[in-house]
């Protein structure tokens, strides 16, 4: 005989509590493969059924599910009815499980287990439908790429707030440590102990000039050749920074600084006005052709770095940040 069971639930106009049962379906073999019987069974029997062989005692099984012993003895007849099986042996003395009833019990926790994980699962969908999401990020992801990813959330759970912190890269790995935002999107992290890192996109730096400038016609620009212009970078502060003087530590010549800034976005105002040229991620870059800016891959070395998602381990999501991470792993590696 195969039992499979299943469970629906539902609110009567009357109740303020869902009442489910369970769908039993009994296929029996011994007849013919085509021979199946579904019978409904409360919920509140199971649990009944699984106190009682748990503790082998009608007192005290009864007080754990707070059911007086005659109601609980009246719940188990009804379930032993309803399967057409004896499940207990009752002695003056003790309870002991039948044959059949040894080999339900393993069977009838399993559905209250899957249950009882499916309403919670129910329960964090509607958790969802409110509450606060904090994040701290870096400017280039914060301006560029994070405002299409929460312009999609909040078309399903428009109830949702979000507190975004638009910060360098130490700042936001810091935030993430100190737990004070869900996670944060950076360039640092891979290699602390106190975050997860999960990478999301690894880019390109490319130069950046305006379009009357000699190298905006190049098919590529190597960094040697930056020595004889005007060249804008971000501060020692800056992670951005740490990745370009990493790579180029080994160069014979890099370019040297003319102007050093703090944005990414500064860089760029100083290359439209004609000041000079920088090196930035292709993130940072206009998305649309700029009217005075042009772009051009820069090469001996290729330079990239690699932004991800950072997350203190230990810390507990909540259901509305945890959906957030997961839209957003999938909407970047898309992209």
């Amino acid at each position: 005989m195969l039992l499979v069971f299943l469970w629906r639930g539902f609110i009567s106009p009357r109740m303020e509590k869902p009442c489910h049962e369970v769908v039993v379906c009994v296929k029996c073999n011994d007849l013919n493969d085509n021979c199946t019987a579904c019978m409904n069974i409360d919920l509140e029997d199971l649990k009944a059924f699984v106190a009682t062989a748990e503790m082998r005692s009608f007192r005290a099984a009864s007080e754990s599910i707070h059911l007086s012993q005659p109601a609980l003895t009246r719940r188990i007849q009804k379930l032993e009815a309803t399967l057409g099986v004896s499940l207990l042996e009752r002695t003056t003395r003790r309870v002991s499980l039948t044959a059949v009833g040894r080999d339900f019990l393993p069977r009838a926790r399993r559905l209250l287990d899957d249950l009882e994980t499916s309403l919670l699962s129910v329960r964090e969908i509607a958790e969802r439908r409110s509450g606060l999401v904090s994040i701290a990020c870096i400017p280039t992801a914060a301006y560029y790429f994070l405002p299409d990813v929460i312009g999609e959330f909040i078309e399903e759970y428009p109830s949702i707030r979000f507190r975004i912190v638009d910060a360098g890269a130490n700042d936001v790995l810091q935030s993430v440590i100190n737990r004070e935002v869900d996670f944060g999107i950076t360039l640092l992290g891979a290699d602390d102990p106190e975050v997860a890192f999960e990478p999301l996109i690894e880019e390109p730096f490319y130069l950046a000039c305006r379009r009357d400038h000699p190298l905006s016609e190049r098919d590529q620009v190597t960094w040697a050749e930056l020595v004889d212009h005007r060249f804008i970078t971000v501060g020692r502060a800056s992670g951005n920074r740490l990745i370009m003087d990493l790579a180029l530590a080994g160069a014979q010549v890099r370019p040297r600084p003319y102007y050093e800034v703090q944005h990414l976005s500064t860089s760029l105002g100083l290359v439209e006005a004609g000041l000079g040229v920088a090196a930035l991620p292709r993130m940072s870059l206009p998305a649309d052709p700029h009217p005075l800016i042009a772009t051009v891959p820069l090469k001996d070395p290729t330079v990239t770095r690699t932004v991800g998602v950072v997350r203190a381990p230990q810390a507990k999501a909540t259901p509305a940040a945890e959906q957030f991470y997961r839209m957003l792993l999938t909407r970047w590696k898309d992209i």
